[in-house]
């Protein structure tokens, strides 16, 4: 399942983060700061339980997020900028970190590094990667995640590629893609089109 978030303030940022001449500084914070709203989208699926607290008046029953049993999962290192938008708002969430690179030879991707909270079968995750182009990295990446237990997990991205989506969806129907947008189609070079370029270089700087 697929959700193309629409929302104007997303949108008015999106813009902003596609543009060539945006600065390495404001198109982190732009990348942090649409995380931060598409968390509040994502998070009207999310389950409460009800508790009762004192206010200064009176008790008051109240409903709340088991803010422990979610683990915000960035896919290194683009989706690092992402985790920490969502943080903003899940600020009891755990961390785990996935990183993969692609053999040159088998094409194949091969984790290089992975940590994650005990548990993982009783966590939801929050996978963060701002690009969804072909999905193949993804796929692995999410693959990854299951053999190491994981049950439910919520795929994150800003932009993605039809391509990316198909991938995901017939890989992983089980788990939910939301996307601030879905873009027209990928380049000869895998590239999103439009897109906003390699996010990665334009978070951190191009090495």
């Amino acid at each position: 399942m697929v959700t193309e978030i629409k929302n104007p303030i997303i949108s008015h940022k999106l813009a902003q983060l596609r543009n060539k001449k945006t600065s390495t500084k404001d198109f982190r914070l732009l990348v942090e700061e649409i995380a931060m709203l598409m968390t509040y989208e994502v998070g009207r699926e999310f389950e409460t339980k009800e508790i009762e607290i004192e206010t200064p008046i009176s008790p008051c029953k109240v409903k709340i997020l088991e803010e422990e049993k979610f683990v915000v999962v960035p896919v290194l290192r683009a989706g690092l900028a992402m985790a920490g938008g969502v943080l903003k708002i899940l600020n009891g969430a755990s961390v785990g970190h996935i990183g993969l690179y692609r053999d040159e030879k088998t094409f194949q991707p091969i984790e290089y590094y992975s940590k994650m909270p005990l548990k993982l079968e009783e966590k939801i995750l929050l996978v963060t990667d701002p690009m969804l182009a072909t999905g193949g990295s993804c796929s692995a990446a999410l693959q990854m995640l299951k053999d190491k237990g994981a049950k439910k997990i919520i795929f994150m991205c800003i932009v993605s590629a039809p391509q990316g989506i198909k991938k995901i969806s017939e890989d992983h129907p089980d788990i939910p893609i939301y996307t601030a947008a879905i873009d027209q189609d990928l380049n000869e070079h895998c590239y999103i089109i439009p897109g906003l370029g390699d996010a990665g270089d334009r978070i951190f700087g191009k090495l």
